[in-house]
C-alpha cells in the first residue's frame, strides 16, 4: 500500500507501433512485417517474370517450332548416323536438302508469278476494252478507254494508294528482315536440337530418376514417330494433290501447271483450315487469262477434292500414321490457332496426337459389353424378337 501523501507512480508509455486497449497493449505481430515484405517479393517477383515472358514470346514460339522441326528430321538423322556418318554433318545434309528445294521451289514459283504479272499488264488494255464495250450495250452508255484512265489517273484513291505504298516500303523491308531473321534462329536451334539430340536427352534424364527416365524417354520417342507419321502423311496428300491438280491444269492447257500443282499440294497440306482455298486462289488466277470460265472450273474442281479429301483420303491416311479422330483433329487445331495462331495450328495435331498416344499407355482399358446402343445396333423390342423368329422358322 503506497504511503499517505504520495502519488502513485503512472505506467510507462507503450513503444511504438503498439495499439491500448481495454485489456491493456496491444502489440503487432513479429510475423506480420516479414509476410508484409514476403508478399511484396512476391509480387514484384510475379511482375518481373510475366514481363520478361511478354518479352521473349516470340523466341519460345521459334524454338517451340525448332524442337518440333528437330523431331520431324530426327528418323533421317538418325538412319544416317547409325550407317557410320556423324550425326553433325548427317543434319548438316538434311538441312541443306530442306534448304535447296525450298529455295528452288521458291525461285521457281516467283518466276511464274512474274511472267504472268507481266501478260496480265500487257493484255490489261484489251480486257478493260472488254469490259467497257459489255457495259455500253447492257446499260446504253457510252463510255471509252480513254476517259476511263483519265478519271483513274485523277482520282484522289489512288493517289493516295501511292503515297501509302511509297511510306510503307521501309515497313515492307523490316517486316522482310525480321522473318528472315527468325527463319535463322529457327533453323539454328532446329539444327542444334537435331545433332545434340543424345546429349539433350542425357543432360534432360541425369536430373530424373531411373523410373522417370524411361517414360521421358518414351514420350520423346512417341514425339518422334508422331510428328514423322504427320509430316509423312502430309507429304503423301500433297503429292496426291499435287497429282491431281496437275491433271486438270494440263487438261484446261493452263501454263505453269508443274509449278502451280506442286504450290496447290504443299500450301493446301501444311497451312491448315484455309490453305485450301490460299492455295486455289493461285491457279484461279493464273487461269482468268486463258479463259474466265476455266477459274470456276478449277474453283469446282477444288471444293470436290477437298471434300474427298476430307472424308475418304485423309481418315485413312491418318489411321495408321497419326491415328487421332478428325474431330479431335478439328478441335486441336482450331485450340491451336487460339493459342499460338499459325505456328499452333501448324503444330496442334502432332502435339496432340503425342500427348494421346503417352497417355493411352497409362489408361486401363475394358472389353466394352455386347450391348446394341454400344455396337451401333438398334434395339429390338422382345414382341419383335419372337415375330423375327417367326419369319426365320417359317422360311426354313
Amino acid at each position: 500500500m503506497p504511503a499517505q501523501g504520495h502519488a502513485p507512480t503512472p505506467p510507462p508509455p507503450p513503444p511504438p507501433g503498439t495499439a491500448t486497449g481495454a485489456a491493456g497493449p496491444v502489440r503487432m505481430p513479429r510475423w506480420l512485417p516479414r509476410a508484409m515484405i514476403l508478399a511484396l517479393a512476391l509480387y514484384a517477383c510475379f511482375q518481373l517474370g510475366s514481363w520478361a515472358f511478354h518479352q521473349l514470346i516470340g523466341l519460345l514460339i521459334n524454338i517451340l517450332i525448332a524442337f518440333f522441326l528437330a523431331l520431324a528430321v530426327e528418323p533421317a538423322v538418325g538412319r544416317m548416323a547409325e550407317r557410320g556418318m556423324r550425326r553433325g554433318l548427317a543434319t548438316f545434309l538434311v538441312f541443306l536438302g530442306v534448304l535447296v528445294a525450298g529455295i528452288g521451289f521458291v525461285v521457281l514459283l516467283g518466276s511464274m508469278l512474274a511472267g504472268q504479272i507481266v501478260e496480265m499488264v500487257e493484255r490489261f488494255p484489251r480486257y478493260l476494252d472488254d469490259v467497257i464495250n459489255w457495259i455500253n450495250q447492257t446499260f446504253h452508255t457510252e463510255l471509252s478507254r480513254v476517259e476511263v484512265q483519265d478519271s483513274l489517273l485523277r482520282s484522289d484513291w489512288l493517289r493516295k494508294y501511292v503515297e501509302d505504298s511509297a511510306s510503307g516500303v521501309l515497313d515492307v523491308s523490316t517486316t522482310v528482315l525480321g522473318g528472315l531473321f527468325k527463319l535463322l534462329t529457327i533453323f539454328l536451334f532446329s539444327f542444334y536440337f537435331a545433332a545434340d539430340g543424345p546429349r539433350l536427352r542425357r543432360a534432360l534424364c541425369s536430373v530424373l530418376p531411373p523410373t522417370r527416365q524411361a517414360e521421358v524417354l518414351r514420350a520423346w520417342e512417341i514425339a518422334v514417330d508422331k510428328t514423322g507419321g504427320y509430316l509423312y502423311s502430309r507429304g503423301l496428300m500433297a503429292l496426291i494433290s499435287g497429282g491431281a491438280h496437275y491433271i486438270l491444269l494440263e487438261i484446261l492447257e493452263v501454263p505453269y501447271a508443274p509449278a502451280l500443282a506442286v504450290w496447290v499440294g504443299l500450301v493446301s497440306q501444311f497451312i491448315p483450315t484455309i490453305g485450301t482455298y490460299l492455295a486455289g486462289a493461285l491457279p484461279m488466277l493464273i487461269a482468268f487469262p486463258v479463259n474466265p470460265w476455266y477459274s470456276l472450273w478449277v474453283l469446282g474442281f477444288v471444293v470436290v477434292y477437298q471434300q474427298f479429301e476430307n472424308y475418304v483420303l485423309q481418315p485413312k491416311l491418318t489411321a495408321k500414321t497419326v491415328d487421332i479422330h478428325p474431330a479431335v483433329a478439328f478441335g486441336s487445331v482450331v485450340a491451336g490457332t487460339a493459342l499460338l495462331g499459325a505456328v499452333g495450328a501448324l503444330i496442334a495435331i502432332p502435339a496432340v496426337a503425342t500427348l494421346q498416344a503417352f497417355l493411352g499407355a497409362y489408361v486401363k482399358r475394358y472389353d466394352v459389353t455386347d450391348d446394341p446402343r454400344v455396337q451401333g445396333r438398334r434395339r429390338r423390342a422382345p414382341g419383335r424378337r419372337a415375330l423375327a423368329r417367326a419369319r426365320r422358322a417359317l422360311r426354313r
